[in-house]
């Protein structure tokens, strides 16, 4: 072991299995980036601007770091994580990223580790372990390099290998971001995902005024149901003229509906106001999901579910910081009977593409692995979120790979919001998956040549197939 990172990490410890895991790692390691799901900010890209500081880069955006902190007693002012009021705590970037520094420690055995050693040496060159000792050491090194053109997004872009990212943007987003991106002299492929969740989900915060923005930025009656539906038909248009090949859903479960017109229409009228009982809240969303899933047969974008998330569980944490605070936990998550309508209705459509998320780990072999083994529409996301790790990776292989195979999922989607790990995960990625490959080899079931071209799919081909880029 070398500095921060062992050359060999995550690879088996069998010595023949190792040499070649390590042997397809080097066949993969430098292929472009695919990003086809995430949420790095499109304002980066477009104005190109020096990031702000170590801790406004790396600590104070970042979930998986504050959440830790946060079980630990580290409050969230202290760590300069602004309040929907607007007011931050702590404005210190430095003692912001002392406190994390202090706190390191917290992160040993996590991916949040792999990937902040991983940006830590081949990033910023950083060689000893960031403690307490070492804080102003990695501050002052970070910030001297944040301030070299070499590390404004567009560079970092280009030295990540990136071939392609997509943000996420709402159904109400101008997306003027991506436009600017379109119109500069600059060649990066940034493109955009079409998430409705604001105007699709009652439960959302300002559901009937967010109704009546959409029917503004598209000319449509959003206070009747053809209205509304077709104003969704014009921003998926709209948001595939801005370079959109696929939306996304977040919703709580993956419950489907095929309601009637009619049964659709009055289920409508009764959820517009913002005021829908729960019980028509949940039937709505599931009712959406089949709406647009038909509409991805219409147009062709691939719909995206990632379900089971437990959001804002602390009303507390919701009500003074708002969304994306660390405080949503995974529930579990039903899809063979929750699926059921939306596939009865357009499940065996050619040309249809529905990757499906999890965080209800048990549902792997029982359920998603069977049915993306069978309906020609679903394919298997990678472990997401709480499981983008090193041994949720390896149980999503193992589970999966007997029952779909391995075409039937779509490589790897990075899915953050903090962009200098973007490489980082798709390291462990790459390694995770050549290790898993080497180990069919070594027991006979997979031949090298097959592993040698399974590695390039999973790190890159199946990524662009699946998403159409």
């Amino acid at each position: 072991m070398a500095g921060l990172l062992d050359e060999d990490r995550l690879f088996p410890l069998e010595p023949g299995a190792r040499a070649l895991a390590r042997s397809l790692y080097a066949s993969v390691r430098d292929l472009p980036i695919v990003s086809p799901h995430g949420h790095t900010d499109p304002r980066w890209y477009a104005e190109n601007q020096p990031f702000p500081d170590p801790a406004q880069l790396l600590v104070v955006p970042d979930h998986y770091i504050f959440r830790m902190l946060v079980s630990q007693g580290v409050p969230l002012d202290s760590l300069g994580v602004p309040r929907t009021d607007g007011s931050v705590g702590q404005t210190d970037s430095r003692a912001i990223w002392r406190l994390f520094a202090d706190n390191y420690h917290l992160f040993r055995g996590t991916p949040t580790r792999l990937w902040l050693d991983y940006t830590f040496a081949n990033l910023f060159g950083l060689e000893v372990p960031l403690g307490t000792d070492t804080a102003d050491l990695y501050y002052e090194s970070i910030a001297e390099r944040l301030a070299d053109d070499a590390y404004r997004p567009r560079a970092l872009y280009e030295r990540f290998n990136i071939e392609t990212i997509a943000t996420t943007e709402g159904a109400l987003d101008d997306l003027k971001w991506h436009r600017m991106i379109a119109e500069s002299d600059w060649d990066g492929h940034v493109i955009t995902t079409y998430r409705p969740d604001s105007v699709v989900d009652p439960d959302f915060e300002g559901f009937a005024d967010n109704l009546a923005r959409f029917g503004t930025l598209t000319g449509c009656d959003t206070q009747s149901w053809q209205g509304y539906l077709e104003a969704h038909r014009r921003r998926r248009a709209f948001f595939r003229d801005h370079g959109a090949t696929a939306t996304d859903h977040g919703h709580l479960s993956a419950e489907t509906a095929a309601l009637s017109p009619h049964e659709a229409e009055a289920l409508f009228a009764r959820v517009r106001t913002g005021k829908a009982a729960a019980e028509d809240a949940a039937l709505f969303r599931a009712q959406m999901l089949t709406e647009m899933a038909k509409m991805s047969v219409e147009d062709g974008m691939v719909m995206q579910i990632h379900a089971g998330s437990r959001r804002n569980h602390s009303p507390a944490i919701f009500a003074r910081y708002g969304r994306d605070k660390g405080f949503d936990i995974p529930t579990r998550t039903s899809y063979v009977d929750a699926l059921k309508p939306l596939l009865d209705t357009v499940g065996l459509e050619p040309g249809l593409t529905i990757v499906l998320f999890t965080l209800d780990e048990t549902v792997y072999s029982r359920e998603l692995a069977p049915l993306a083994g069978v309906y020609p529409c679903l394919r298997l996301g990678p472990p997401w979120w709480f499981f983008d790790s090193v041994e949720g990776m390896r149980r999503f292989r193992q589970a999966a790979t007997e029952t779909a195979g391995f075409y039937n999922t779509v490589g790897f989607n990075d899915d953050t919001r903090a962009f200098p790990s973007i490489p980082a995960r798709h390291d462990v990625a790459r390694r995770v998956d050549c290790a898993f490959l080497a180990e069919l080899v070594a027991s006979g079931q997979l031949r090298e040549e097959e592993a040698g071209e399974l590695a390039h799919d999973l790190a890159y081909r199946l990524a662009r197939r699946a998403y159409r880029i």
